[in-house]
């Protein structure tokens, strides 16, 4: 999903998630936010779809979010930047290229146009429908058979207790606790709950990214000073749910991220560059993407795209450093997300290559952090 100041008190916001039992859960409704100073409205699920998502406006959905210190986050402006992620110094160059090249010298499209092929098959793969959990069967299954050529990998499902569809996420160890996560969203919409939804570039596209930069990694066993992680979330489309959920257990648990690099969105490029974005991000991690984008696929393009528009905003509202990176600029970008037009002959594989190239050079310079 992506989209096109009064600061909300915490007080306020605080109480509309006490809400939530009383008024929203009994009657099935969803509470969303589409703006800092948004305090809130009640939707459905399929409002939600056809009348946000459809419309490309972003919005987070806050009904089970209960921590104050993200919701203070969420509800305080992009520019306002008194509240800040992690304090990390990042490099301002790459340093990691005689074991990044090679390693980049094995990714190619084969693997991803035959998963693309399988993702955009299912009719959609909506978060709450039959579809979507078959796709994410299908999904933790492939997940598995990649990174099975490491023993050392883990394959986990985290599992969502208002939706069926789990999110996924794979595991290489490193030397420290310390963590590198790539990610990208698997669900998808054609504009309504019921609608043909093959999701090509929205988000079949970075998807695939994210699962040959795995294969590459698995193939030569690679292993970085700190630990890497794939995640693949569920219910992006609803509202960021599925890393909302993860992102709010790893804060609990007091996990150490120290970058969170999100793609949503990797198959359709005119510009031919990648496109790095620049709100509702951490400034210096982004910075840092953009120096290993540059160094390792050319000249890059910066935009920004609004409000709830991809998974990193749950990485950041938890407190941790997140960056956006896309496969073009919001004005040029494909016109056939959220339709059933968003098909596999759309996609531009020299695109897909370019990310998958980018992916492995970003876990290798940022796995040495």
């Amino acid at each position: 999903m992506r989209s096109t100041t009064l600061l909300v008190s915490l007080i306020s916001t605080a109480w509309l998630a006490a809400a939530v039992p009383a008024a929203g859960k009994s009657s099935g409704l969803r509470l969303i936010k589409t703006s800092p100073s948004d305090p809130g409205k009640w939707v459905s699920d399929e409002d939600k779809i056809s009348k946000y998502v459809a419309k490309n406006i972003g919005f987070v959905d806050i009904t089970d979010i209960t921590d104050p210190e993200v919701l203070k986050i969420l509800s305080t402006p992009d520019s306002d930047k008194s509240i800040a992620a992690r304090a990390i110094t990042y490099p301002t160059s790459v340093s990691h290229t005689a074991v990044a090249n090679p390693l980049i010298a094995q990714v190619s499209t084969t693997n991803p146009q035959s998963w693309l092929t399988t993702l955009t098959n299912f009719y959609n793969r909506y978060y709450k429908s039959t579809y979507g959990t078959q796709a994410a069967t299908w999904l933790y299954s492939t997940v598995q058979s990649v990174a099975s050529a490491n023993p050392a990998i883990t394959v986990s499902q985290f599992t969502h207790s208002a939706f069926n569809q789990p999110s996924i996420i794979a595991k290489i160890p490193g030397n420290t606790t310390n963590i590198i996560i790539v990610s990208a969203h698997f669900d998808s919409t054609g504009g309504s709950s019921t609608a043909r939804g093959p999701g090509a570039d929205d988000n079949g596209s970075g998807t695939v990214v994210i699962l040959e930069a795995l294969r590459v990694l698995a193939n030569a066993k690679f292993k970085g000073k700190d630990s890497i992680e794939f995640h693949f979330y569920a219910g992006e489309e609803g509202g960021l749910l599925g890393s909302a959920a993860v992102f709010a257990n790893y804060k609990a648990a007091g996990k150490s991220v120290y970058a969170v690099m999100n793609q949503d969105m990797a198959g359709y490029s005119p510009s031919g560059k990648i496109s790095i974005y620049t709100d509702y991000v951490d400034s210096s991690l982004t910075a840092y993407a953009r120096v290993i984008a540059t160094a390792y696929t050319g000249a890059t393009t910066s935009d920004a795209c609004g409000y709830g528009c991809s998974d990193h905003a749950s990485a950041r509202s938890n407190g941790f450093p997140a960056a956006y990176v896309c496969d073009e600029k919001m004005a040029t970008s494909t016109p056939y997300i959220h339709t059933p037009q968003d098909a596999y002959s759309t996609i531009q594989w020299p695109t897909v290559l370019r990310h998958s190239k980018y992916t492995v050079a970003f876990i290798v310079e940022a796995s040495f952090l």
